[in-house]
């Protein structure tokens, strides 16, 4: 149920083949914290361009940042 609510939301939001993968991966049973190196390795992208696909999905509101930051910055999905 979460999840079909989370992509109505997200449904006219154009987003790129690594973010749908790694948000549906989050959507269905992630577990630990999302780094953006974590993000890389299930994307198998760099992690410079898992900081650029995360940084957008906080502009649009589907991810936020969590308390903390440094080397150990983490991320997690917005509750709907």
């Amino acid at each position: 149920m979460v999840k079909a609510r989370f992509w109505d939301q997200f449904a006219k939001t154009p987003l790129n083949d690594r973010q749908i993968k790694v948000l549906n991966k989050l959507l269905d049973s992630f577990e630990g914290k999302l780094t953006s190196s974590k993000w890389g390795k299930i994307a198998k992208c760099s992690q410079d361009t898992a900081t650029r696909d995360i940084k957008n999905l906080i502009e649009r509101g589907a991810l936020k940042k969590d308390p903390g930051g440094g080397r150990s910055t983490s991320y997690s999905l917005v509750e709907q």
